[in-house]
């Protein structure tokens, strides 16, 4: 029987000269030189599953592209899948079809026998593929009913629950664990724990969209939420006002802070947790996805020193990302960064980031006082929400100081007038506002399944889609299809799409004449401005995403 480095070798995967470097026929095959041959780059994790496969004379599948039965997955407990990193995928003629990385294991096949009294046909799958499908299938689910089973049974008074939520093994505490756990294994960017007249409704925000979850019964409401409470450092004896709390918790070994806000509702407290990953601060610009056009304006802008920028859009749309990933790129040792927020939401080193505290007095505009006379050369402003924050700021940014903050308009043009709406008088406003970025996130089409779809002139036009590029071509557009990798969603991901307007002096100008939103907009295409569906026509033609989407989330 050839030795797995032997069928790399036939196959092209790996140079012959390192077979002879092992000195005995019972090193050829040895784990650690295997797993040396993928760290070193000389073969990848699919060539060895397949030499695997082809020695043994089993088949190899590759879970992305497998129609996984959950029926199948339903067989073993999820705890013996974890155990033996194993996967069932299918019942075929009375017998259990279970991926395993490793072969060799027999005693985890006979456990799998003895759990499902079937006889077993092993598979070689992909170890990362391995993991990825068994976050995908042996989701919390099953675990959280049982849960909510328990809960229901022993849930009594809010006090009881409460005392429970002291001990780490109690069902309150791995119902929260479990639920942040799988929203953050799912991707989610916030999770909404809503009470309702006779359940507790849970809901991910995937992608910009909500899912519905796991739910919970009415009788543990009390419970959850006071955990959640206690977590976050909040009252949990105060339950008529809103509130804001943090609370920080590892997964996969990384810290991940959730930003929490509960809100009363007339069926009992909803809470509503942000997941801030603090990855995005290492986001570099490219990483934004912005046109070069427009990432060759906003960064001309942004390494000037002095001048305000703004980023704005609604709620959601990944201003702070992009506000932290610029702020990532221009501090430097030489330069003093100050942050005012509410809250901090990614802890940035070499930045210091105030956290206002309206009960303490601390204020934006009290905050930004401060700071100003903290010798700072860049101000980052978390949100310009009044007359007297936009003033210190305009003012910031006319003294030698390069401010960035965000803003609640829907395009970039509509930011000026907003400012001057505030009472920022219009010649302040021209002379310091010297960049716009509107942006809105749609969902990227999953690469893994995507196809080209024909549209009619008639469906284009009525788009408004230009319909030709720029050589009287019809570009190639892509759909939505759905697979497991983006479980069946045919998107994976976000793309932000950008509208930036850099302000000229015609634009000036136009702002001390204050000249209306739809003036600015013309002035500043016909001065080159893409505004976000034309962003979002250039991505979709790109194959980033759908047209469908550009239309969901751009009017």
């Amino acid at each position: 029987m050839p030795s797995i480095v032997e069928i790399l070798i036939m196959h092209g995967a790996l140079p012959i000269e390192h077979v002879d470097r092992i000195n005995t026929r019972s090193q050829i095959d040895d784990e650690p030189t295997l797993q040396r041959y993928v760290q070193d780059g000389l073969v990848t994790e699919g060539q060895l599953a397949r030499a695997r496969a082809s020695q043994r004379g089993m088949p190899f599948v590759e879970l992305l592209e497998y129609p996984v039965e959950r029926t199948a997955v339903a067989l073993v407990p999820s705890t013996i899948c974890r155990r033996y990193e194993l996967l069932p995928i299918a019942v075929i003629e009375g017998k259990l079809r279970v991926a395993v990385a490793d072969p060799n294991n027999v005693i985890a096949l006979d456990d799998v026998r003895a759990a499902t009294g079937m006889p077993v046909q092993p598979v070689i799958a992909e170890s990362s593929d391995l993991r990825s499908a068994m976050d995908r299938f042996l989701r919390a689910d099953d675990e959280l009913s049982d849960l909510t089973s328990t809960l229901e049974e022993e849930a009594g008074p809010a006090e009881m629950s409460v005392s429970e939520a002291s001990d780490d093994e109690a069902p309150i505490v791995r119902f929260v664990n479990l639920l942040v756990s799988q929203a953050i294994q799912d991707n989610a960017s916030d999770i909404h724990i809503e009470p309702a007249e006779h359940e507790l409704r849970v809901r991910y925000r995937i992608d910009g969209v909500l899912h519905e979850m796991q739910g919970a019964p009415k009788s543990i409401q009390n419970g959850v939420i006071s955990r959640l409470k206690i977590m976050s450092e909040i009252d949990i004896a105060e339950r008529r006002r809103p509130q804001d709390g943090r609370m920080s918790v590892s997964h996969g070994g990384r810290a991940i802070d959730l930003r929490v806000a509960t809100l009363p509702t007339v069926w009992g407290e909803k809470v509503v947790m942000r997941i801030l990953d603090n990855s995005n601060t290492s986001l570099s610009l490219r990483d934004l996805n912005m046109l070069d056009t427009n990432l060759e304006t906003f960064s001309t802008s942004f390494s000037k020193p002095y001048g305000m920028i703004l980023v704005t859009g609604p709620t959601g749309s990944g201003k702070s990302t992009t506000l932290y990933t610029t702020l990532g790129t221009i501090s430097r040792p030489e330069i003093n960064v100050i942050t005012v927020e509410d809250p901090v939401e990614y802890r940035m080193a070499g930045v210091n980031q105030v956290q206002v505290n309206p009960k303490a007095g601390l204020t934006f505009a009290g905050a930004l006082r401060s700071i100003l006379r903290s010798d700072p050369d860049v101000v980052l402003i978390g949100e310009i929400r009044d007359h007297e924050t936009a003033q210190i700021a305009v003012e910031a940014a006319l003294t030698g100081h390069l401010v960035l903050s965000t803003l609640h308009t829907n395009d970039a043009p509509s930011a000026v007038v907003r400012l001057t709406e505030m009472g920022i008088e219009p010649f302040l406003v021209g002379s310091a506002l010297d960049c716009v970025v509107a942006q809105r996130l749609a969902r990227r089409l999953c690469d893994h399944c995507k196809q080209p779809v024909e549209y009619t002139h008639r469906e284009l036009k009525r788009m408004r889609f230009p319909g030709t590029d720029a050589d009287g071509n019809t570009p190639v557009l892509f759909g939505p299809v759905g697979c497991q990798r983006c479980s069946k969603t045919g998107y994976r991901g976000r793309i932000a799409l950008h509208e930036v307007m850099s302000v000229t002096e015609q634009l000036e100008r136009l702002t001390v004449e204050h000249a209306s939103s739809a003036d600015i907009t013309r002035a500043a295409q016909a001065e080159g401005m893409l505004t976000l569906r034309d962003d979002g026509w250039a991505k979709a033609t790109m194959g980033l995403t759908s047209l469908e989407e550009i239309l969901r989330v751009v009017v």
